[in-house]
């Protein structure tokens, strides 16, 4: 299984930007490849796909903060190459509307199954196409299952990130 060594960028809102590495907002709601319990942190391998997941579908970009982050994961499975033959036809439902899916319908979306499958091999996350900029790469990393090994850093050399909540009271 391939590893990861490079830089990923998010843009978060800033209110959450004191916990950049957590992964406690797709952990409380769920995301496309994680389920509702599951910590996730989805970064994009680029700055521009970054922001363009961050606006998603908006006409404006709603206020927020880019953070760069300096990695070196272990066991990632690469779908950046998207479905091919050959491949489980599960892989099929990556870019399934996972939101109408499990908000609208309340039924379980198969991308959550992709996420259970590495999650059992072992695999740290998941390299894959950026449905809003389709020439941009995402990455999701299951926080929790990250070793001693791995490398998970936000870069901040002056420390300007908050460190709590308490910009925000």
């Amino acid at each position: 299984m391939p590893a990861y060594r490079g830089p990923a960028y998010r843009v978060h809102d800033p209110r959450w930007a004191f916990m950049p590495t957590s992964g406690a907002g797709a952990m409380e709601h769920g995301g496309r490849l994680n389920r509702i319990g599951v910590s996730a942190l989805y970064l994009a391998l680029d700055e521009a796909t970054a922001l363009a997941e961050y606006k998603q579908l908006s006409a404006l970009v709603p206020p927020g903060l880019m953070v760069s982050y300096e990695l070196d994961i272990s066991r990632i499975v690469d779908f950046s190459q998207g479905y091919s033959s050959g491949r489980d036809s599960l892989w099929q439902e990556l870019f399934c509307d996972w939101r109408k899916l499990w908000f609208n319908q309340r039924v379980e979306p198969p991308s959550w199954l992709i996420g259970d499958m590495v999650l059992a091999s072992g695999a740290r996350g998941i390299m894959f196409p950026s449905m809003v900029r389709p020439e941009g790469i995402n990455l999701v990393l299951f926080t929790d299952q990250l070793i001693d090994e791995d490398r998970l850093s936000v870069f901040d050399p002056d420390h300007q990130l908050p460190h709590d909540s308490s910009s925000w009271r």
